[in-house]
């Protein structure tokens, strides 16, 4: 019987030392700063690569119905001077973080090639013709040259992956000539595209939208087929229906089919979030990531585009990828630099390029 009262005192014992661990407090998990990139079976069919550290903020979707544009081609005018010069922000840039998913179906657009009346105003395509050059404007306060970082190439794709020189860039000293400059309906009929947007002092491009919803956008063409493209370019914060967007746009006029690559777009008002959209297919299907920058700081943002993948970058560091030739675009395809209207803005806002490179594959 003694030896029976211990065995069930040993067994009791033990369940309660089980039943304590089991209650006990449990290590609290700690979030890792070190990004994480997925291998290739880890993606998304559509060969999208995530990288995260933190967080992003409520973004928009893609305006997947209409695209980002059609096109309205531009009359030449020669931009208005004036004062491109905001107060830089204080602090150094954060380390890139992002993220990446792959897109739906969107519905399918209309026919780009029309000139309807009733068309969303959008891109300058290869039929755009050059600005003329800006003059230089009145001084402004901290110049987005002379602040932080503007007067510095800081990290390149370009020297980081070994690019070569230049095929053909432009760092603005001679204004706007080689642009095409939009004088239209604004993105989706939002506001009017104007070359009174536009706007070059100390060799920095400046795009201003208005809080009449008048904002502006240009096309270097012509385009081609593959390359690389990099662009230094600062969004100070700003109205979240303004958004800063560097982007490659088919030469033949043809979105949806011809595919729209926006290797940079910025819609968080406090630019502290970046988005990647690939459009591609008759029903503007997409895929999408985003990465998490201080935008209001200087940043060299590039995208590379082969027979076999396309690939974004930010300061040196790729952070985007697809591997799926199915989905890249079907023909040549040219650089625009446009501060797009999504809607009813109600304050002024700005983005600055200091300069744009493009590049042989």
């Amino acid at each position: 019987m003694s030896a029976l009262s211990d065995h069930l005192a040993r067994l009791v014992a033990a369940g309660v030392a089980a039943l304590v661990g089991f209650v006990g407090p449990a290590p609290v998990p700690v979030e890792s700063t070190v990004p994480v990139v997925r291998t290739a079976a880890e993606r998304p069919a559509s060969g999208g690569e995530r990288v995260r550290r933190i967080a992003a903020p409520p973004r928009r979707t893609a305006d997947a119905s209409s695209g980002r544009n059609a096109t309205v081609p531009p009359n030449v005018r020669s931009p208005s001077s004036g004062s491109s010069g905001s107060s830089g922000s204080s602090g150094s840039s954060g380390s890139s973080g992002s993220s990446g998913s792959s897109g739906s179906s969107g519905s399918s657009g209309d026919d780009r090639g029309s000139r309807s009346s009733g068309e969303s105003g959008g891109r300058s395509g290869s039929s755009g013709s050059s600005g003329s050059s800006g003059s230089s404007g009145s001084s402004g306060r901290n110049s987005p040259r002379t602040g932080a970082a503007g007067t510095a190439d800081g990290v390149t794709a370009a020297t980081t992956h070994g690019w070569g020189t230049p095929s053909r860039e432009d760092d603005f000293t001679g204004g706007v000539g080689d642009w095409g400059i939009y004088d239209g309906s604004g993105h989706d009929g939002n506001g009017r595209r104007s070359p009174d947007a536009i706007s070059v002092q100390d060799g920095v491009l400046t795009i201003t939208g208005t809080p009449d919803g008048t904002t502006g956008g240009m096309a270097w063409n012509p385009g081609r087929m593959y390359g690389r493209w990099e662009a230094r370019v600062r969004s100070p914060a700003g109205d979240p229906d303004y958004h800063s967007v560097l982007l490659l746009w088919p030469d033949a006029e043809n979105w949806p089919v011809g595919g729209e690559v926006d290797f940079m777009e910025i819609s968080d008002a406090s630019r502290q979030n970046v988005e990647m959209f690939l459009h591609y297919g008759a029903d503007n299907s997409q895929v999408q990531g985003d990465v998490d920058v201080d935008a209001t700081e200087w940043h060299n943002w590039a995208v590379e585009w082969t027979p076999d993948h396309i690939a974004a970058f930010l300061d040196g560091e790729e952070w985007w990828r697809t591997d799926d030739t199915g989905i890249l675009p079907p023909g040549p395809m040219h650089l625009t630099i446009q501060l797009d209207n999504f809607g009813g803005p109600g304050q002024e806002t700005q983005m600055h390029v200091d300069w744009v490179r493009e590049y042989d594959v």
